[in-house]
């Protein structure tokens, strides 16, 4: 197990066990071992687990947990209270919006992120299990290349407030991490204090 630091701005913790099981547990050693006060955690959707976001809780930081069909239940309802909020152009929801648009290398990479009060969903499947949680977040990236269109919805849970750019941002840092070394798993830090231009 390597742990690699890189500042500023990102704080970048790798795992490289080949087996993916392995993530679950060197997650909480590697949080362990780490001063994350007033940090934010990205985490794929491997280490999305009620107990990693209470250890980040519990050492006075937040997290933005991807929320994928391993969680079969609540990612069920998320998708779908979604679909429907956005069809409904979210009419009466408190909801956070951001949209990014970056141009380079023949490419056009369209963002646009929702973020909403987890009370905005309602009876949310088992909400006390998740420490800390706040905000539910749908991530919207539309890629034009130059010979084809691909859409990726993705969806969050997140113990930030709902705030689409400051969460949209975190979301992009950690997607920037994994396209300069896609061996990496997944588990990044961006901390307040290393960059005061990302976290004011």
């Amino acid at each position: 197990m390597n742990v690699t630091l890189q500042l500023p701005p990102v704080l970048k913790l790798t795992d490289e066990q080949e087996d993916k099981s392995n993530e679950i547990t060197a997650i909480p050693a590697l949080l362990e071992l780490l001063d994350i006060t007033n940090a934010i955690i990205t985490i794929d959707a491997m280490g999305t687990q009620t107990e990693i976001a209470k250890q980040i809780i519990h050492k006075k930081a937040d997290y933005v947990l991807a929320l994928k069909a391993n969680h079969p239940t609540l990612y069920s309802q998320v998708k779908q209270w979604f679909e429907t909020a956005v069809a409904d152009n979210f009419s009466g929801i408190d909801v956070s919006y951001d949209k990014r648009i970056e141009k380079a290398h023949h490419r056009t990479e369209i963002r646009e992120v929702w973020t909403v009060p987890v009370a905005a969903i309602g009876e949310l499947y088992q909400p006390k299990l998740w420490a800390g949680l706040q905000t539910l977040v749908m991530v919207v990236r539309v890629r034009h290349l130059w010979n084809k269109t691909t859409r990726e919805v993705q969806f969050y849970l997140t113990s930030l407030n709902s705030n689409a750019q400051l969460i949209g941002r975190a979301i992009r840092k950690h997607w920037g991490i994994e396209n300069q070394a896609h061996w990496t798993q997944g588990l990044y830090l961006c901390g307040r204090c290393l960059s005061h231009s990302f976290f004011p």
